[in-house]
């Protein structure tokens, strides 16, 4: 345990949305849909692909584990921000929130990896097509998600380590969840070496995850300018769309978050960037994979056919 002021500090004030309590009414109506939302859309995502025989490719395997690591780490942070939304008393335990960051890192960065795995998976389907089922084979999709599993875990390992080797002046954070940034701020020591170590971690794993989009998509990008047709080239696009829409507001929203010196950040802002990573990109995923993608939507119409004429 940390001490502030000679004292065992054993909780956490977390501000949150606090500076505009005639607000927290109508956040906790706007959070709470968001949340039902997104636990509909990606619990509804995992159940068609399981349900539909014709999903079971390794697009759709990877896209279930997304939808599963979506509406986890939103569970991370939405049922926390509901309860400080209608209660008095803000704060979190010092263990809560180690695990709730621990937590939070892990599935983010484990979404990281998953998306390139799924770039990967994409440049496979269009510029191998041929050996696409031996090269993406069962035991290969499950070690590319293990692998994506491992990944996050040892980066959250070393964020939550770094981060609670600090010691600090307060208990108020002006955040609505346990992030890295705010405890920063209440850093009572110099934290420029855990600035390094931050940006270093954080640029790496940026650096694997978007250097393997960004080749796969080249390859992919100049095997559909090959084709012949117009056709070709718009249904080879077309099956990209989805995935290349969710890997640029992801990346770049973390980007803009944790790649900046803690001295530049505004926790305002801050804040309003969190909702929509935390809250908003997890609900809008399983809906931009839905509406652009015809195999979904077939499924899915086969389902409500199935019970409607049953």
């Amino acid at each position: 345990m940390e001490e502030v002021n000679g004292t065992v500090k054993t909780e956490f004030f977390l501000l949150g949305f606090s500076d505009h309590p005639e607000l927290q009414r109508l956040l906790f109506a706007v959070f709470f849909s968001i949340y039902s939302v997104t636990l509909m859309g990606n619990l509804g995502m995992i159940l068609l692909i399981i349900i539909s025989s014709h999903l079971h490719i390794p697009m759709y395997f990877f896209l279930c584990i997304l939808s599963f690591i979506d509406a986890c780490y939103s569970s991370v942070i939405a049922p926390k921000l509901l309860v400080d939304l209608v209660s008095d008393k803000k704060t979190i335990s010092y263990n809560g929130y180690a695990a709730q960051l621990y937590f939070f890192c892990s599935l983010l960065d484990t979404e990281s990896f998953l998306l390139a795995a799924m770039a990967y998976d994409r440049y496979t389907a269009i510029c191998n097509p041929l050996l696409y089922t031996i090269i993406m084979s069962k035991r290969i999709c499950c070690q590319l998600a293990v692998g994506a599993f491992l990944g996050g875990t040892m980066s959250s390992i070393i964020h939550t380590t770094n981060i609670f080797h600090l010691s600090f002046c307060s208990r108020e954070i002006n955040h609505f969840f346990c992030d890295i940034s705010p405890l920063f701020s209440l850093s009572c020591t110099d934290t420029y070496v855990h600035d390094i170590i931050l940006v270093v971690f954080a640029s790496l794993v940026e650096a694997i995850c978007l250097l393997t989009v960004l080749l796969s998509y080249v390859f992919i990008i100049a095997a559909i300018l090959k084709t012949g047709s117009a056709e070709g080239r718009k249904k080879g696009f077309s099956t990209c769309a989805s995935h290349l829409i969710v890997v640029t507001v992801y990346h770049g929203t973390l980007i803009f978050i944790y790649l900046r010196p803690s001295t530049d950040h505004s926790l305002d802002i801050d804040k309003v960037t969190s909702v929509f990573y935390t809250l908003i990109i997890p609900m809008l995923n399983p809906l931009i994979y839905s509406l652009r993608n015809k195999d979904v939507k077939n499924a899915f119409k086969k389902l409500i056919s199935g019970k409607l004429f049953s």
